[in-house]
């Protein structure tokens, strides 16, 4: 069997915010310690093949962004593994630290994700020199070549970020990605802040560079008809767990956990037969707070066909014979 590209073992990770001055006091008084624990992502399984694209899917807060930065190396898991070709992406002695140059992220705003103070060249050869992938004397020549890859004059090395549109910064934090010869790149909602009239250019690139390169990717969005155009497959995330996984069109046409069912009954459309706007009911209440998750089924205090077995057992994610695997125990497993 191929080794995938990606794999994430039980990966789970939580952030703990400790108390400040007035809430130890009030915890030596007895009114609770005040620190706080966010359960960002929880035991979570997932394998990425060669040069193929699955994408996270969920509602804003779900875990998207933690779980593509545990596998991009950013974060460090509190269980579980991450491995690229097999390897590990952190170090698994000593300091945790990052290991491998071969995983890359490409941010949500590229207006926060490039150093205002630096040229374009700048910027995109400081990796590729500290990591020895380009000498000096070749990084004129290395940066013009990246930003001719993304569609970019290479005369623009000289300018700095603020002298360029949403769109054309994007291309230079994909650029900058790509310098650094990756095996992988995080996509973390990378046309999210941009307009609606560029969001198509930069999705058609990152298709492309994807094609020519032979790059793998992991692409985070919440936009279902953006997930449509990129992905081979896709992962659909509730409250730190992944609930159904498999094939981007097999999903979207037949989706089997509750969950993943009301996600694209809300999708707006232009058009709804009768039939379909009497039959559509909103995802009921609030995405309960990762700071105190629910027992069992997290969706269960907002699924309809919710029964006790839910209520105090959490449902595993499992596979069936044809590749897709849904995390529910009601839903049909083939």
């Amino acid at each position: 069997m191929t080794t995938p590209m990606l794999r994430l073992d039980a990966v789970s990770k939580r952030f703990t915010r400790l108390p400040n001055l007035g809430e130890r006091i009030a915890g030596w008084l007895g009114a609770g310690d005040g620190s706080q624990t966010v359960h960002a992502v929880d035991d979570v399984s997932l394998e990425i093949a060669p040069r193929e694209t699955l994408a996270l899917v969920g509602e804003s807060g779900c875990g998207k962004s933690t779980l593509g930065r545990l596998a991009a190396g950013i974060y460090t898991p509190d269980h579980g593994s991450v491995r690229l070709r097999g390897q590990p992406v952190m170090a698994t002695t000593g300091r945790p630290r990052k290991i491998t140059t071969k995983v890359q992220t490409i941010f949500q705003d590229p207006f926060a994700s490039l150093n205002p103070r630096m040229r374009i060249a700048d910027i995109l050869a400081e990796g590729p020199l500290a990591h020895g992938l380009v000498k000096r004397g070749d990084a004129d020549g290395y940066v013009a070549r990246w930003l001719t890859q993304v569609g970019l004059d290479p005369g623009f090395a000289g300018r700095y970020p603020h002298q360029f549109s949403g769109g054309q910064r994007q291309r230079i934090a994909i650029a900058r990605a790509l310098a650094m010869q990756p095996d992988l790149l995080v996509c973390d909602e990378p046309v999210a802040s941009l307009d609606v009239s560029i969001q198509a250019q930069i999705l058609n690139l990152l298709v492309e560079l994807r094609r020519e390169l032979g790059l793998t990717c992991l692409f985070i969005s919440h936009d279902l008809g953006v997930v449509r155009h990129v992905s081979d497959r896709v992962a659909i995330m509730y409250l730190g767990r992944v609930v159904e996984l498999g094939p981007t069109a097999e999903i979207l046409a037949r989706p089997r956990h509750p969950y993943t069912q009301a996600l694209l009954a809300s999708v707006p459309r232009l058009r709804r037969s009768a039939a379909e706007a009497e039959s559509f009911r909103p995802i009921r209440g609030e995405i309960p707070s990762p700071l105190a998750p629910p027992p069992g089924c997290h969706f269960n205090p907002r699924c309809p066909m919710a029964i006790e077995r839910c209520r105090r057992e959490a449902p595993v994610l499992t596979a069936a014979p044809d590749g897709r695997a849904v995390s529910c125990h009601l839903a049909p497993t083939g």
